[in-house]
C-alpha cells in the first residue's frame, strides 16, 4: 500500500498524519557526494529519448522531468515527496492552518484510495466518511489504475466546487455515491473547556505556527474559571503532527526545567540534534517567550494524555516526552508510529523536495518510527470494543515504511485472501453505522475513562495488546483506585 499526505484535501502534509518540517536551503556538499552511476544515467537518458521519439503523442519535457523527479523521491518512503508549484504553496498554507479541500487523509491500497482518517469538522467528516472507507470512483471516473497523485488532483478544486466520491465500505452490499462540496478549511489548532468541576480538557488537533499562543490563551481561560484544577486532559487523538517547535513548546509547558524533549539521528551532521524545552527551540528569535504567560500551576497539575492510532509525529513527540519523564499518564490506543523527520529542500523559488532525513527519539532514546507510543493505560476508543482503532492504518502498514532503526523488525506472516476478507469484515462490522467521535463530549468514552482515572474510579481497559513489542507491565494498566491527592504528589 502506497501512502501519501494530501495536505489540500486532507488536514496535514503527512500521510497519515503531518510531520515536523525543518526548512533549509538546498546544500551543495561537494566532496560528500558519491560519483554518479553513469550506466544508470545513460539508461534514464535512453528511456527519455524513447518516450520523446516513439510515444504515441508528444510529451512536454517539463512533464517528463517533473514526473521522473516525483517518482524517484516517492520511491524512498511514504513521506518523501516532490512538491510542484501548487503543492508547495498549499503545503505552506496547510502549516498555517488553512487549505481548500474535503478534509481527508488517504493511502493507496490494491489500486484504490483508502481513507486513513477524516478531519474533524470537515466536509468529509460531516458527511459520515470513516477510516477504512475506500474511494472507487471520483466524479464517476474509476480510481483503479490511477496513481495516488492523479486521484488527489481530481479531488482538489476551488472553494464551493463539487465532487462526487463513490464509497465502498466493507460489510455494505453496494458502493454508494457521496456528493461533497470543497471548502476552505481553517483548522482550529487548540480547543479547551471545563468538562467537570475541577477537570479541564485541552485539545490540540494539529501543531501549527499559532499553536503555542493559542494554547496559552486557552489554558489561561481555564485557570480563570478554576484556579485550583484537580486534573487536565491533554487530547492528542487524531492529531497528525505538524511543526516541531509547537511540539517542543507544548512539552515544555508541562515540564519543569529545560529538559530534553526529543532527539534526531540521520546521515548528515545537522540531522543529529537534541532539542530542549528552551525558548530558542520553540519560539522565533525576534519574539518573546510565549510560554512565559502560562500559570505556574500547569507544571504540577495532574495530566492524562489521550492518544489513538491517528496520533502521529509531533503529537507522538509530546506523548513520548511526557511519558518518559512520568509527567503524565498516557491513555488510549497505540499511536501511528510516524517517527521520521522531513526536511524541506527548496529547488526553485516555488518548488521543493520534502525528504526524510532523520528519525525521532524520545528523551529516553526510544525510537518512535514504525512503533509509536504504547499507552500506560490501554483503553479502546468506544465502550463496545476496538472497532474504530482496528480499522486504522498505521505507519508499519505502509509499503516502504522506514524501519524503526533501534529494534529488529520481523517480517509479518503472509495472510491468505480469506483471512484478509474475514479481518475486513470484522473491522467493518464494528465500525459500520457508528457516528463520528465527538471529542470532548459526554459521549467521549476515552475522556470519561480519563476522568475516572483522575477520581480513582474503575477504568474499562482494552483487551488488545500493542501491535509491536511487549505489553506494558500490568502495574501500569490497572485501574487507579487511590485518592487523587496521592496521584498528584507522585507527579511532582
Amino acid at each position: 500500500m502506497k501512502a501519501k499526505s494530501i495536505g489540500l484535501i486532507g488536514f496535514g502534509v503527512v500521510a497519515g498524519f503531518a510531520a515536523s518540517l525543518q526548512v533549509t536551503a538546498l546544500a551543495q556538499r561537494g566532496g560528500d557526494l558519491q560519483p554518479l552511476p553513469l550506466d544508470e544515467i545513460r539508461q534514464l537518458a535512453d528511456v527519455y529519448g524513447l518516450i520523446k521519439t516513439d510515444y504515441v503523442e508528444p510529451v512536454e519535457d517539463k512533464k517528463l522531468l517533473s514526473q521522473a523527479i516525483a517518482g524517484m523521491v516517492a520511491s524512498l518512503d511514504p513521506h518523501s515527496a516532490y512538491l510542484d508549484k501548487k503543492s508547495y504553496r498549499e503545503m505552506q498554507d496547510s502549516m498555517q492552518g488553512r487549505f481548500v479541500g474535503l478534509g481527508i487523509e488517504v493511502a493507496m491500497e490494491d489500486g484504490y484510495v483508502k481513507i486513513i482518517t477524516p478531519m474533524e469538522g470537515s466536509p468529509a467528516f460531516r458527511a459520515g466518511i470513516k477510516a477504512g472507507d475506500v474511494i472507487t470512483r471520483i466524479d464517476n471516473v474509476p480510481v483503479k489504475g490511477m496513481s495516488l497523485d492523479e486521484a488527489i488532483k481530481r479531488m482538489r478544486g476551488e472553494p464551493k466546487s463539487k465532487v462526487a466520491l463513490t464509497i465502498a465500505r466493507k460489510g455494505d452490499d453496494q458502493p454508494w455515491v457521496l456528493p461533497l462540496t470543497r471548502e476552505e478549511i481553517r483548522v482550529q489548532s487548540v480547543k479547551a473547556k471545563m468538562v467537570e468541576p475541577g477537570y479541564a480538557w485541552l485539545r490540540i488537533s494539529q501543531f501549527q505556527e499559532n499553536t503555542l499562543p493559542d494554547m496559552v490563551k486557552q489554558v489561561n481561560a481555564l485557570y480563570a474559571q478554576d484556579p485550583k484544577l484537580k486534573g487536565l486532559v491533554l487530547d492528542l487523538r487524531n492529531d497528525p503532527g505538524g511543526l516541531l517547535p509547537g511540539a517542543i513548546g507544548v512539552s515544555a509547558a508541562f515540564l519543569a526545567g529545560d529538559k530534553k524533549i526529543v532527539s534526531t539521528s540521520g546521515q548528515l551532521p545537522d540531522s543529529n540534534q537534541v532539542f530542549y524545552g528552551r525558548r530558542e527551540f520553540y519560539a522565533a528569535r525576534a519574539s518573546g517567550d510565549p510560554l512565559a504567560r502560562l500559570p505556574a500551576a500547569l507544571k504540577t497539575v495532574p495530566v492524562i494524555v489521550l492518544v489513538n492510532g491517528g496520533s502521529a509525529s509531533a503529537s507522538e513527540i509530546v506523548a513520548g516526552a511526557l511519558q518518559d519523564y512520568k509527567r503524565a499518564t498516557i491513555l488510549g490506543t497505540q499511536t501511528f508510529g510516524k517517527g521520521s523527520v522531513q526536511t524541506l529542500r527548496p529547488l526553485t523559488s516555488d518548488t521543493a523536495v520534502k525528504l526524510t532525513t532523520a528519525r525521532y527519539f524520545t528523551p529516553n532514546g526510544r525510537a518512535i518510527q514504525a512503533k509509536g507510543i504504547v499507552p500506560d493505560v490501554m483503553v479502546d476508543e468506544t465502550a463496545d470494543g476496538d472497532g474504530l482503532n482496528a480499522s486504522r492504518i498505521r505507519e508499519s502498514d505502509l509499503v516502504k515504511h522506514l524501519a524503526n532503526g533501534s529494534e529488529k523488525e520481523t517480517t509479518p506472516a503472509v495472510k491468505t485472501p480469506d483471512a484478509i476478507d474475514a479481518e475486513h469484515a470484522t473491522r467493518a462490522a464494528a465500525a459500520r453505522n457508528r457516528k463520528p467521535l465527538d471529542f470532548g463530549s459526554k459521549d467521549d468514552f476515552q475522556l470519561q475513562q480519563a476522568l475516572n482515572r483522575f477520581k480513582g474510579l474503575p477504568v474499562k481497559l482494552s483487551a488488545a495488546e500493542p501491535r509491536a513489542g511487549k505489553p506494558e507491565p500490568k502495574a501500569l494498566v490497572k485501574p487507579d483506585t487511590r485518592p487523587a491527592e496521592i496521584n498528584k504528589s507522585e507527579r511532582k
